[in-house]
């Protein structure tokens, strides 16, 4: 099984590189983030021909998520992040897809810091750390994917040194990380990188991703029972070099199948 987690940073004016990125690179289940569409102007008929499923929250101009899967029925679980200080932006939504919970999120940016964007950013992530102690409680093999907008580590961003004061490098936000994790989670990505220099995002401006300037702030986060059966953990970075491409390129992990999935 493949999830995947792409923040498109427009879903409408990115649609081609999209649907290209599905049909070359074949993901089971995606996470996407930044829609920046509100509910009625996803491209639900586009996606649906290219084989996928899809549910979504929409916002208009800005945020936005969906998950899509492919072949399977999505059962939406929640829209919404319990807690959520600003349930007025779209940030969170969750379903089971072919016996994995699937979580995908948006984490508030934060910037400036400090000040109340930053404020609300910890709040947030104080929700999400709550509701994914309850998930962890259930048992159920979740994965929770998406845009964290958090370098966890020095190894995470290009110049350690000029982010010390940024939204998405303080130690608030880091200790914040951490503890999640500490719960009992895995980041995917690194547990099969543990030691490499790997990015996800790479800013437009003063040549970013010709530079390789780049920070990791997509996660996949795996349930323990997930742990064990991943296989594969990866960045679709060729994509960051596509016409009209996201400031994101895709990552993805690849789960071991099981004959019977604990829902459907």
């Amino acid at each position: 099984m493949k999830i995947a987690t792409y923040n498109v940073n427009g879903v409408n004016g990115r649609l081609p590189v999209l649907l290209q990125w599905l049909e070359t690179a074949r993901p089971d289940v995606v996470c996407l983030q930044e829609l920046k569409a509100q509910q009625t102007n996803f491209p639900a008929a586009a996606i649906r021909d290219a084989g996928y499923d899809a549910i979504w929250l929409g916002q208009k101009s800005w945020n936005g998520v969906a998950i899509l899967a492919r072949d399977v029925t999505i059962h939406e679980t929640r829209r919404g992040l319990p807690g959520d200080p600003d349930l007025s932006q779209s940030r969170y939504i969750e379903a089971a897809v072919n016996g994995v919970l699937v979580g995908c999120l948006y984490l508030p940016n934060g910037n400036p810091a400090p000040g109340p964007k930053f404020d609300y950013k910890l709040r947030w992530f104080e929700a999400l750390t709550a509701h994914a102690a309850s998930l962890m409680a259930s048992g159920a093999p979740v994965v929770l994917a998406g845009d964290y907008n958090v370098m966890p580590t020095d190894l995470d961003v290009y110049k350690p040194e000029r982010w010390k004061g940024d939204a998405l490098f303080r130690p608030e936000v880091r200790n914040a990380y951490a503890s999640l994790l500490d719960q009992g989670w895995t980041d995917a990505l690194r547990a099969l990188h543990p030691d490499e220099k790997i990015y996800t995002f790479w800013d437009y401006f003063r040549n970013g991703f010709s530079r390789d300037a780049g920070l990791r702030i997509d996660h996949l986060l795996l349930s323990p029972s997930l742990r064990n059966r991943l296989r594969e953990a990866e960045v679709d970075r060729h994509v960051r070099g596509w016409a009209k491409t996201s400031d994101h390129a895709p990552v993805w992990i690849q789960l071991e199948d099981l004959p019977s999935p604990a829902f459907r």
